[in-house]
């Protein structure tokens, strides 16, 4: 048995948009010389201060080694500060300086337009729809959840 036509399948549409919305975002982003997952940590961390590396990595969807790489980047742009050492066990917290807080407002701005051009299609009912949609899909393939 085929999956069927693909213009007719859930997962291969789902994909399609997933990469057309990673691609818009890179392009909006790329001005204030943000990735997404520079931008997605940036946003993680102004909604949960203080995660450690592995729970930014999980909430990001990328590696704890890239989480790292990520991290050292906005650091070394001074976006984000982490302690010398870890206050208690091996994790070192993050949080947002003033000047990543700017930046986020502005990358915010821009993604929010990929946002809108991505739902102008849909009425708000349908908006509120599709995310809810789109939750039970993740919620359905996610063990234990």
């Amino acid at each position: 048995m085929t999956v069927g036509p693909l213009d007719q399948s859930a997962g291969y549409l789902l994909k399609r948009a997933a990469t057309a919305l990673r691609t818009a975002m890179d392009t909006a982003l790329r001005p204030l010389d943000l990735t997404v997952p520079q931008y997605s940590c940036l946003e993680v961390l102004s909604q949960r201060p203080g995660l450690s590396n592995a729970e930014l990595a999980r909430a990001v969807f990328v590696t704890r080694q890239s989480m790292n790489l990520v991290l050292r980047g906005l650091q070394d742009r001074g976006l984000v500060t982490r302690p010398a050492t870890a206050p208690q066990g091996r994790a070192l917290p993050s949080t947002l300086t003033p000047a990543g807080r700017a930046q986020l407002r502005a990358a915010s701005g821009l993604v929010r337009e990929v946002q809108d051009r991505m739902l102008a299609p849909f009425s708000e009912a349908g908006r509120e729809r599709l995310v809810h949609d789109l939750a039970a899909c993740a919620d359905a393939l996610t063990p234990g959840e």
